[in-house]
C-alpha cells in the first residue's frame, strides 16, 4: 500500500484525491495552514504544518511515503518551497496525470507537475516542477512551461511558447505561437497574448496589454 500526504485540504485537494486513489495511493494525512478546519476525508488527520505532522507516530518512519502539493493559483513559489522542505524530510514528490488528460509520449513532466482532467499536452513540451496544467487547458508542441506555473482552466498555449518560472495564465486566455512570457508574469482571464510579455507584469485584454 502506497501512502501519500496532500499539502492543502480544500478545493484543489479534492481534485487530486481521486487521481491519487485511482493510482492506488492511500491518503495518509493532509496539511493546511489556514483555510480548512477539518479533514474532508474521514479518519485522515489534518495538520497545520509539516513540523506538527512529524511529531505524529505515523511519520516516525517514512519509507515510501509520497506527497502532492494541492495549492493552486499564483502560489508557485510556495509550492517550490514546500517541495524543498518535504524532500529534505525524505518524502517523494508525485507527478500527476488525470486519466482523462492526454499527454504526448515525447513530453517531459518534472517532479510534482500536474495535468488535470481533459487537459492536453502535445509533442515535445517541457513542464517544470510543481506546475499545474488545469482542467481543459492545452499546451501545444515544443512549448516550455517553467517551474511553479499555473495554466488555469480552459487556457490555450500555442506551439513553441516559452513561459518562465512562476507565471499564471488565466482561465480561457490564449497565448499565440512563439510568444515568450517573462518570469512571474500574470495573464488575465480571457486575454489574448500576441507578443512577448516582460517579467513580473500583469497583462489583460485582447490583445493583452500591461495593466
Amino acid at each position: 500500500m502506497r501512502k501519500v500526504i496532500i499539502w492543502g485540504a480544500t478545493g484543489h485537494a479534492k481534485v487530486v484525491r481521486p487521481i491519487l486513489e485511482e493510482r492506488g495511493f492511500t491518503i495518509a494525512a493532509m496539511i493546511d495552514k489556514s483555510d480548512a478546519t477539518k479533514s474532508f476525508i474521514p479518519s485522515c488527520p489534518l495538520f497545520r504544518s509539516d513540523e506538527e505532522m512529524m511529531r505524529h507516530p505515523l511519520f516516525k518512519t517514512r519509507e515510501d511515503i509520497s506527497f502532492v502539493i494541492a495549492i493552486g493559483g499564483d502560489y508557485g513559489r510556495d509550492r517550490l518551497a514546500i517541495h524543498e522542505r518535504l524532500t529534505t524530510r525524505g518524502f517523494k514528490p508525485v507527478t500527476l496525470v488525470h486519466p482523462a488528460a492526454w499527454v504526448a509520449k515525447t513530453t517531459t513532466l518534472a517532479d510534482g507537475a500536474q495535468v488535470l482532467g481533459m487537459a492536453a499536452v502535445s509533442e515535445e513540451v517541457r513542464i517544470g516542477r510543481h506546475s499545474i496544467i488545469n482542467t481543459n487547458a492545452s499546451v501545444d508542441h515544443e512549448s516550455v512551461v517553467g517551474h511553479g506555473c499555473h495554466i488555469m482552466p480552459g487556457a490555450t498555449v500555442a506551439g513553441r511558447v516559452e513561459i518562465a518560472d512562476f507565471c499564471t495564465i488565466g482561465s480561457n486566455a490564449t497565448i499565440f505561437p512563439r510568444v515568450k512570457i517573462g518570469g512571474g508574469a500574470v495573464i488575465g482571464a480571457g486575454s489574448v497574448v500576441t507578443s512577448n510579455v516582460p517579467a513580473n507584469v500583469t497583462v489583460i485584454g485582447s490583445p493583452a496589454r500591461q495593466r
